[in-house]
């Protein structure tokens, strides 16, 4: 196994495609998809980067649908979609995880449902599925995190995290590449996260908490967004962060794509270590 090192965290234009064994594992708050109106056809050419990306705030398969149409027409490839059978949050507020992935790069093996909270620690539970890129095969866990009234909400997810990633390594016992993506509503500084960064397992963040993720209406805000992998995803080549395609028109990129960039990490493809 190779030493798992955290390297260059960096905000991209675009990304470069010059290695078929390199791939890109994405997660991004795509802002209520299938309930506001979108500019499809930017969406299509930001997600284009990447081989898979976790789809935070989903509210409709149509709004996934259009997504796949757009990436399709960017990329001249199949896509394909994972989408959750089933919405949660509050009755009054609910969402589903999804999962849009090149069909000639990623194959989606199987589901693994959501976190079974039995304390109902989480407003909407962690969902995890299981994918092969390349030979790399590995598990995709995605959250979106409270926001709430308070920022001790948001702690306290936090804190639950490490029940997460032990809920889903737990399930295979010869799959151990867990991968947690999503919008955590908090900074990876906060004291809410050292439950699973101190894990025996080295669990480590892959976002830079000095890289800005969400976009306000003058510039680049808070750094809530983030990829959390152990020792074992020793395919992580040490890179990854945050594409930018706000090309400073911030008010216009919240209103036609997201108020969240994409946030990403680089892996070694070429061969699986589990």
């Amino acid at each position: 196994m190779k030493k798992l090192i955290v390297g260059f965290f960096i905000l991209l234009q675009t990304i470069i495609f010059s290695d078929e064994n390199i791939g890109y594992i994405s997660s991004f708050n795509i802002l209520r998809l299938g309930a506001n109106e979108k500019n499809y056809k930017e969406v299509g050419k930001i997600l284009s980067s990447f081989d898979i990306v976790g789809l935070e705030e989903v509210f409709s398969e149509a709004g996934v649908q259009k997504v796949v149409d757009e990436l399709e027409k960017v990329t001249d490839v199949d896509w394909d979609y994972h989408m959750t059978s089933y919405p949660v949050g509050t009755k009054k507020y609910k969402e589903h995880y999804a999962y849009v992935f090149r069909a000639d790069r990623v194959k989606f093996l199987k589901s693994r449902g959501y976190f079974k909270d039995r304390q109902n620690d989480f407003i909407r539970e962690p969902y995890g599925a299981d994918f092969r890129l390349g030979n790399m095969d590995f598990t995709f866990v995605l959250l979106h995190s409270i926001y709430g009234d308070k920022k001790s909400f948001r702690v306290a997810e936090a804190n639950s995290l490490r029940k997460v990633y032990d809920y889903f390594q737990d399930m295979d016992k010869e799959e151990n590449d867990i991968i947690i993506g999503g919008d955590f509503n908090l900074s990876v500084r906060d004291n809410g996260f050292k439950n699973l960064l101190s894990h025996e397992d080295k669990i480590i963040y892959c976002i830079s908490p000095n890289l800005k993720t969400t976009i306000g209406t003058k510039g680049l805000a808070n750094q809530y967004d983030n990829i959390f992998i152990s020792k074992y995803t020793s395919e992580f080549t040490g890179n990854s962060g945050a594409l930018d395609f706000t090309r400073k028109n911030y008010k216009k990129a919240r209103k036609e794509v997201s108020d969240h960039l994409p946030i990403f990490i680089e892996v070694d493809i070429s061969k699986d270590d589990d």
